[in-house]
């Protein structure tokens, strides 16, 4: 699959006023809302402006064509995620193991499935574009954090607190996303809010010397 250079699919500009927030945010919703009712393969620009109330040309303003703007919907959903985790992560610093696998599962998870709808939209996506970038961005940021936290935890100590603290971060994600990519059902999800903080303290608990 040709995948476009990230590069190219930043926004042309970035809003600098209320009015104009509020413009990408509708850009953003119309978008997903064409996504969900008829897939990527016949989202437009065009349809996408009609749908937010905006002209096609105020949508060429922040972004130049279709890749660019299913890209920007992407990257503020990682932006989203870094966001709440950093909130819980200052909020679980020198709590014990337990209540740290707990906390960052439940963090996680609210992060997720905020907007479960937009999150269903993006992960149909995020496979036609090189995400290698954010992504990395975004895993060392989690990986850093939960260093952090596993350093202030006041039950344990590791060997290699870094792959410890990799290795969460991969369970969270990697669980999380084989759910909301396969069967996001409301079911499932509660099997997550029960079953991930256990996997989580038991790895943690196993990990610690």
């Amino acid at each position: 699959m040709n995948r476009p250079d990230p590069a190219l699919l930043q926004p042309r500009k970035s809003p600098q006023q209320a009015r104009s927030a509020a413009t990408i945010e509708a850009i953003r919703q119309a978008t997903i809302q064409v996504l969900l009712a008829d897939g990527v393969g016949r989202l437009t620009t065009t349809r996408v402006a009609e749908r937010a109330g905006v002209s096609v040309g105020t949508m060429y303003q922040y972004y130049p064509h279709k890749q660019a703007l299913l890209f920007g919907i992407v990257e503020k959903q990682l932006l989203l995620i870094e966001e709440a985790m950093r909130g819980a992560s200052d909020r679980l610093m020198g709590a014990d193991l337990k209540t740290l696998a707990e906390g960052l599962a439940a963090a996680w998870l609210d992060a997720k499935t905020a907007d479960i709808v937009s999150s269903r939209a993006i992960y149909g996506i995020a496979a036609e574009f090189d995400l290698s970038a954010p992504m990395g961005r975004a895993a060392k940021m989690m990986t850093e954090m939960f260093e952090a936290l596993l350093a202030s935890a006041p039950d344990a100590r590791f060997a290699d607190r870094g792959s410890v603290a990799f290795m969460l971060a991969a369970l969270l994600g990697g669980t999380v996303r084989m759910v909301m990519e396969a069967d996001p059902t409301d079911a499932n999800l509660e099997r997550l809010r029960v079953e991930l903080p256990r996997a989580c303290h038991a790895y943690l608990a196993a990990a610690r010397i």
